[in-house]
């Protein structure tokens, strides 16, 4: 296995501690607003503008040739985002932080699990192992006593 830079497994880890934060603020906002998709539209129209900030100071737009270039599928990932945006400002609130953590922890590494088996979406393929089953069957019972405690 190559050596991997310390901040390649830092950053993950900060991204992922901000997903709950997230789901919370995100419920908070839903609540004041009184609506889900509303709440996932600031959201997404605040992160829009850093994002659009950004890409302008590192000059870095897209043209147009190369929007073009997309296949239909490359444009789902903003839908995935928002889905994953409206579920944790809607489930999050009502079923906790941990478990709501603890399933969505779940199913991406069930869907990593995918992924790397058949080396969909541009990722490295790497193929389902007795341990990698293991591990996600773990955490799936590691859901179960969330729930039950």
């Amino acid at each position: 296995m190559p050596v991997v830079a310390w901040w390649l497994l830092v950053l993950p880890f900060v991204a992922g501690s901000f997903l709950p934060l997230q789901a919370g603020i995100n419920g908070q906002v839903a609540r004041h607003f009184g609506g889900v998709m509303s709440a996932a539209m600031l959201s997404f129209a605040v992160g829009t503008l850093a994002l659009f900030c950004i890409v302008l100071f590192q000059r870095e737009l897209p043209g147009l040739q190369a929007l073009r270039g997309l296949n239909w599928w490359h444009w789902c990932a903003g839908l995935l985002g928002m889905f994953f945006i409206a579920t944790a400002a809607f489930a999050g609130p009502r079923i906790g932080a941990l478990l709501f953590m603890a399933l969505v922890l779940a199913g991406q590494l069930g869907m990593a699990l995918l992924l790397d088996h058949f080396g969909w979406a541009g990722f490295r393929q790497s193929p389902i192992s007795f341990g990698k089953i293991a591990g996600l069957l773990l955490i799936i019972g590691g859901v179960w006593m969330i729930r039950r405690g």
